[in-house]
């Protein structure tokens, strides 16, 4: 089985469970509190923003020209939901100017850097794979159930789209292709993982929906 296969098969108990999260159900059946979503808009949009970083410091530290195009290429698709996000932050009032990371947030962007900037390339894309994988199970999975138009089909469209799959298989190929298999790569993919599943719980409970 392929690395970046058997890191994911590996790790369904933290996929499930974001899956079942009352937040991402919500976002799922349209029934989040809209209050709950501004403070997610907010928290992912200074995630996203780490996270598009750290592709940056791996297309520099990249050995070859095939994989420094490729973290740029991904790059590119952090944008794209950074708009996406800014597009949200104007709908929903919120001014992305002003967000505060949140512990949660925070710790798992310092991950994110850190391993950009102290570890290799492969490594990297472990760090960073838990995320757009999971992402694509969601909206994927999320999008399977049926059900009318609501203020966050959106993003289930999004994240569920033709569009984003390859972005996923792409780092996952990274993986595949220059990691090897180790403690220190199930760890960090483990790692990044939890952090994901952290930081869902983090936005549904720390967001105070207005009396």
């Amino acid at each position: 089985m392929a690395l970046a296969k058997l890191l994911w098969q590996t790790h369904q108990d933290l996929a499930m469970a974001c899956l079942q999260h009352p937040f991402v159900q919500g976002l799922g059946d349209g029934s989040l509190n809209p209050a709950k979503f501004s403070y997610y808009v907010g928290q992912d949009s200074f995630f996203l923003e780490a996270f598009a970083r750290a592709y940056s410091v791996a297309a520099a530290k990249a050995p070859y020209w095939e994989i420094f195009q490729i973290f740029h290429h991904l790059a590119d698709g952090v944008l794209e939901e950074l708009r996406l996000h800014s597009n949200y932050a104007k709908g929903w009032g919120v001014d992305l100017r002003q967000v505060q990371p949140a512990s949660t947030t925070r710790q798992y962007t310092d991950f994110l850097l850190n391993t950009a900037w102290t570890h290799d390339v492969a490594t990297t894309a472990v760090a960073m794979a838990p995320c757009m994988r999971l992402y694509a199970f969601l909206g994927q999975s999320l999008a399977a159930n049926s059900t009318p138009r609501h203020p966050y089909t959106d993003w289930v469209e999004t994240y569920s789209s033709d569009q984003f799959e390859p972005l996923a298989q792409q780092l996952e190929g990274l993986i595949d292709d220059y990691a090897t298999d180790s403690t220190l790569i199930r760890q960090t993919y483990r790692y990044a993982m939890t952090c994901e599943l952290n930081f869902f719980t983090a936005v549904w409970q720390e967001a105070q929906p207005p009396p």
